[in-house]
């Protein structure tokens, strides 16, 4: 249970960060060409475009992530408090 609940607590961890940074690397690429990011279609564009943060833009992600984590976080602590057999 402890192995289970670890890998549930450090894996959305590590693949929101994951999927973060790959977009970032488009808005700074996006950026160095000159252009605006659009965070919505996920493209660049000649005009300044508005922000929407991953919270609007996918929420199941965001609070699915936070979820298995918090899920995993229980799962250690109920690994940690049962005796081994």
């Amino acid at each position: 249970m402890l192995r289970i609940g670890l890998l549930l607590l450090i894996a959305p961890i590590v693949i929101l960060m994951g999927a973060y940074f790959w977009e970032l690397g488009d808005v700074r690429e996006c950026a160095l060409n000159g252009g605006y990011w659009n965070y919505v279609e996920g493209a660049c564009r000649d005009t300044p475009q508005p922000f929407a943060s991953w919270q609007v833009r996918s929420p199941w992600l965001v609070n699915g992530g936070m979820l298995l984590s918090v899920l995993g976080v229980v799962l250690c602590m109920v690994g940690l408090y049962v005796k081994k057999r």
